[in-house]
């Protein structure tokens, strides 16, 4: 599923939405739009009140000029960090930490932010991809390369934001404790060279590092296996800390939530079967070393 982001999938959160819940993508993308351009003018309306140049301001919150012109234009979506410096080195008194949230919630597709937040509060998160690498796997050149494929294409900006936030729901393997994670990856995803081949090494080798936590279990499905239960596409399962269980599905931007019981069970009972036909975790990263050190 990785939940899927275009190809790298995620999931939703779930309170109030019934027994099945439909997302459309809406519109896209959501830079230079709404809460993005407030927040802009928010931001050069305290620059200019703290008697700042936009170098200046720069200099002082680690970010390039440009990229400080991008934020206050709404063109591009700050990081939470941004927020909570620019903040206090303008004395804003909270004005723009309020917006925090919201700015954290718009660097997602509109059809992805339910389930981006239903991932970074799930104790469990279980990823079936036969598309792309997992977007909870992705180096940041894999990431780039996907939603650089996109079509209609995406502007460099929002490939930017897009990639930023990719990256960003990474941290969840930091947190403690740890969500405990697995992923059934088909093979014929190690093998498509998404970038070029030099960007698909890293991303195994990567996927390598992260096979060796404790709480991330990595499967491969062969080509050769003539048993593949999972034909019908990605899916991502989830489990929040009060033993809710989600399932998220999504294909050409439209996700689906599911909440009821015999729709998620239906996929619990899928990845189940997935995973007993999968290589076993120790035999897949045996093999993702065996095809990297085809490369």
């Amino acid at each position: 599923m990785e939940m899927s982001e275009p190809t790298g999938v995620e999931n939703e959160g779930a309170a109030g939405l019934g027994e099945g819940h439909q997302r459309d993508p809406g519109p896209e993308p959501e830079v230079g739009s709404g809460i993005v351009r407030v927040f802009g003018r928010q931001l050069k309306r305290c620059r200019v009140r703290a008697g700042l140049e936009r170098p200046e301001l720069a200099s002082m919150v680690g970010y390039s000029v440009s990229t400080i012109a991008a934020y206050e234009q709404g063109r591009r979506i700050p990081p939470p960090r941004l927020i909570d410096r620019a903040d206090e080195v303008l004395d804003a008194g909270g004005v723009l930490l309020e917006m925090k949230e919201e700015m954290e919630k718009a660097q997602y597709p509109a059809f992805f932010r339910d389930a981006a937040r239903l991932e970074a509060e799930a104790v469990e998160v279980h990823v079936y991809a036969n598309q792309a690498v997992p977007g909870l796997l992705q180096t940041k050149d894999y990431a780039r390369a996907v939603f650089g494929m996109m079509r209609p294409p995406l502007d460099e900006d929002a490939i930017a934001q897009r990639v930023a936030a990719r990256l960003a729901r990474q941290e969840v393997f930091a947190k403690r404790p740890a969500p405990l994670m697995s992923f059934v990856i088909d093979e014929s995803v190690l093998r498509r060279p998404i970038g070029g081949r030099a960007v698909l090494r890293g991303q195994m080798e990567q996927i390598l590092l992260a096979g060796q936590r404790c709480t991330v279990e990595i499967q491969v499905m062969p080509l050769d296996s003539e048993e593949n239960a999972g034909l019908a596409g990605p899916f991502t399962l989830l489990e929040t800390a009060e033993g809710r269980r989600i399932a998220y599905v999504e294909v050409q931007n439209v996700s689906h939530v599911h909440t009821e019981r015999r729709l998620v069970k239906g996929l619990e009972v899928k990845y189940g079967i997935l995973r007993a036909q999968a290589l076993t975790p120790q035999a897949s990263l045996n093999y993702v070393e065996k095809l990297l050190g085809e490369r």
